[in-house]
């Protein structure tokens, strides 16, 4: 009940009911309104930053907790990162050397996916330790499949163990009471004509002209060369061993097979000669390896020790017995 004001009249000597007008009214209950309302806003703001709701506390303990797990997540991305690079470390150190086979490698594997990949956690709360958990996860994952990939290729090798074992190149070319001289080591060295540095893709054995010549490993004739030319490799043999292993023979005097034809590991196959462009006699022999060039020294291993290997590597100099190597028959 609204209250009521009166006024004291003096002719009457009473008091009257004053009657107040209703926009007076009306604006003293909107006052009265605004003023709650006001207060109540004050009242609430004050609350809510000195007292959490229930709803508010729990999204905040959620927050955490989800914060918490995202931590122990990265923690065990990181410790299964470091149980697969320990595999791949015996896989090339240990499995691949086993096979006498070189590391597998997969270039992309190693590449970052482009920052695209990764905008929709831009709008996410806590968006750098997601961002790395998703990230770690992604390189894992390259690697992982690099290793089901090598993993696959020594599955393959070890089904065919027995034909590799007698197929990758493993002797010497020739008998190594014969050389000469030093050894004309693989990789750069300086050109005796153009007296600039040429990568050397083979190693040179000096031996006398007529010098018998061996397949290092069982394969096929893949390519042969008569030529009578001053440069280049002159007389050349390619087998094809497989397993991706190929090598070379140059410089011959005579090669005695043919192409298409089955060699033996240890099968004379040609003699040393000075054809092509060369100083003296040798033989220019190289290995590739999935078409990559490799130091064919490292395939003399087994059959010599340590120290005698390291030996013969100490001794190979960056010599040059040939005129011309730059740009030859690359097969």
């Amino acid at each position: 009940m609204a209250k009521k004001e009166y006024k004291f009249n003096p002719q009457t000597l009473s008091y009257d009911v004053v009657s107040t007008p209703s926009k007076i009214r009306l604006y003293r209950v909107l006052r009265r309104v605004l003023i709650g309302f006001l207060l109540a806003s004050v009242v609430n703001f004050i609350f809510s930053h000195l007292y959490l709701t229930p709803k508010m506390s729990n999204i905040i303990g959620h927050r955490r907790e989800l914060l918490l797990k995202y931590k122990i997540l990265n923690d065990k991305i990181e410790a299964s990162n470091l149980k697969i690079k320990s595999i791949k470390h015996r896989d090339n150190n240990v499995y691949r050397q086993l096979f006498v086979v070189d590391t597998l490698e997969i270039p992309q594997v190693y590449e970052e996916y482009p920052e695209s990949k990764y905008e929709s956690f831009k709008t996410i709360d806590s968006e750098e330790i997601v961002l790395s958990s998703w990230k770690k996860l992604d390189a894992i994952t390259k690697l992982l499949y690099l290793e089901s990939k090598s993993f696959d290729q020594l599955q393959e090798l070890t089904q065919n163990k027995g034909l590799m074992a007698m197929s990758i190149p493993a002797i010497w070319p020739l008998d190594k009471s014969k050389l000469t001289n030093v050894i004309g080591a693989y990789g750069m060295r300086m050109h005796p004509i153009y007296r600039r540095y040429i990568h050397h893709n083979g190693i040179d054995l000096t031996v006398p002209k007529g010098t018998p010549i061996y397949a290092t490993g069982d394969g096929v004739v893949d390519f042969t060369r008569h030529s009578r030319s001053r440069r280049g490799y002159g007389n050349e043999i390619i087998l094809e061993h497989g397993f991706g292993y190929k090598t070379q023979y140059a410089h011959l005097d005579s090669i005695l097979v043919k192409e298409g034809q089955k060699v033996k590991r240890g099968e004379i196959i040609g003699k040393a000669g000075r054809t092509g462009g060369t100083t003296g006699p040798h033989l220019h022999y190289e290995v590739r390896y999935k078409g990559k060039h490799v130091d064919a020294l490292n395939y003399f291993r087994r059959d010599m020790t340590e120290e005698e290997f390291e030996k013969i590597v100490k001794s190979a100099k960056a010599t040059t017995y040939e005129l011309l190597e730059e740009n030859q028959n690359e097969r």
